[in-house]
């Protein structure tokens, strides 16, 4: 259950809004009284999220960027920053799947742009949020990273291994700045009901609820809640976290 107060007066800044868990969350924030960044690589892309951002009596701000372009990243920190003065939550979401090989068949461009996008780019954002952060005082990072992140996936390495990078990211970087009031947590998502699962099935969304052990897809608004609750107040003594919201899937 949505509290309208929960995030009044904060900033959250959100990669990979345009659908699925990115838009849920981005629209889930600006429903507890945040102002919201929505980036994704196109402001098309975005429009619907912005449009709900509206309707939930939010304040959105629309901003192109490719995560695997750092100046793109560095751009888009400080427009937000020029528009709303801070940002005091960064989720860092946006992420690709990979196309499915075992690793013998791999090809070095997939494995790449795989890997550009879901750790480099993660950690790309991460330079440039924390040290907005550190300038302002403080803040909170959540980054997307997958039930693939602490289990194998046959077919899925190069998935699995940047998800299993985030997670060492996100566990270094909270020890990194423990005392400098900014928190770094990671939400592992199992098969969640977004645009990503329909391609990654084709289309044949049976085979992701069949491993799931409680019979269905998780939805992204339950994922949402699980970001919004590690960025809220309740939340401060949790850092360097790698939470499991994935229906039992990872076990």
């Amino acid at each position: 259950m949505s509290r309208p107060d929960r995030f009044t007066g904060r900033v959250a800044f959100v990669t990979g809004a345009a659908s699925g868990i990115g838009r849920a969350t981005a629209v889930a924030f600006a429903q507890e009284g945040a102002r919201v960044a929505i980036l994704d690589r196109t402001e098309v892309a975005l429009q619907r999220t912005a449009e709900a951002i509206r309707e939930a009596g939010g304040e959105g701000l629309v901003l192109a960027c490719d995560i695997a372009r750092p100046e793109e990243v560095e751009a888009a920190v400080a427009g937000t920053v020029a528009t709303f003065g801070r940002f005091d939550i960064a989720f860092n979401n946006a992420g690709v799947e990979n196309i499915a090989a075992p690793v013998a068949d791999i090809a070095l461009d997939e494995w790449d742009r795989v890997l550009d996008i879901n750790l480099r780019g993660t950690f790309v954002c991460m330079k440039h949020e924390i040290a907005q952060m550190l300038r302002q005082g403080g803040g909170v990072i959540v980054n997307t990273a997958s039930g693939a992140g602490i289990r194998g996936v046959a077919g899925g390495a190069s998935y699995a291994a940047s998800k299993h990078a985030v997670i060492g990211l996100t566990k270094s970087a909270a020890l990194d700045y423990a005392t400098a009031n900014i928190r770094v947590n990671a939400v592992l998502p199992g098969n969640i009901a977004t645009p990503m699962m329909d391609r990654f099935t084709g289309g044949d969304i049976q085979k992701a609820i069949d491993l799931e052990p409680v019979g269905r897809l998780g939805r992204p608004e339950e994922i949402a809640e699980a970001v919004l609750w590690m960025s809220a107040d309740l939340g401060a003594f949790v850092t360097g976290a790698a939470i499991s919201v994935d229906g039992g899937w990872s076990l």
